[in-house]
């Protein structure tokens, strides 16, 4: 369980295919708190911990994993948002995220305003997910409030601390990202789909 509070971002040092896994190793400053079997979201993808030194460790993403989140495409050298798993008994100061990415979206346009950004998004309505204006929605691992929801498009406003210190300030238009929809709006999505 994660809150969407990012803690530090961190370098992709090495990636490794091997039988459809996907192994990738990150520098990082959290690296000497981290131990072996430790679970860490990274851009909102909760991996395990499967080894680690002193200033890198490594996770490994398995085949289903890359098929539904954007870690397939990583690259040497990009940064990445990193959050250990949450405390119990410590405050949620963002919601509950769960490190289970729901599917991709689409980074459609960035707008500066004042000394903040709004950033709009597109995804796959087909999948069901939704959101609402006020909502809580996680992107890359980031917990974010809904500025203006769509059918299959939102926006969120980000301020400058948020800017500076998640992979926001790396995103272009048509930056693929992972989308992590506010799981109490899930359960209520689909107890109304099974009703109609």
């Amino acid at each position: 369980m994660f809150t969407g509070i990012i803690e530090t971002l961190g370098e992709v040092k090495e990636l490794k295919n091997e039988s459809g896994n996907l192994h990738i190793t990150i520098k990082s400053a959290l690296t000497s708190e981290l131990k072996i079997d430790q679970s860490v979201a990274h851009n909102g993808v909760c991996l395990t911990v499967v080894s680690l030194n002193e200033y890198s460790y490594t996770v490994t993403a398995i085949e289903e994993t890359l098929a539904k989140t954007s870690l397939k495409n990583l690259e040497v050298g990009q940064k990445i948002n990193l959050e250990r798993a949450m405390i119990l008994g410590a405050r949620l100061d963002g919601h509950i995220v769960q490190g289970h990415v729901d599917q991709t979206g689409i980074l459609t346009k960035i707008e500066e305003k004042d000394g903040s950004w709004h950033f709009s998004f597109e995804y796959d309505a087909a999948l069901n997910n939704v959101t609402i204006e006020k909502g809580s929605i996680t992107i890359d691992g980031v917990s974010l409030t809904v500025v203006d929801s769509g059918t299959n498009t939102f926006s969120v406003a980000i301020i400058p601390y948020t800017y500076d210190n998640t992979c926001f300030h790396t995103y272009v238009v048509g930056t693929v990202i992972n989308l992590e929809f506010d799981v109490i709006g899930k359960y209520v999505s689909k107890l109304m789909l099974a009703k109609s």
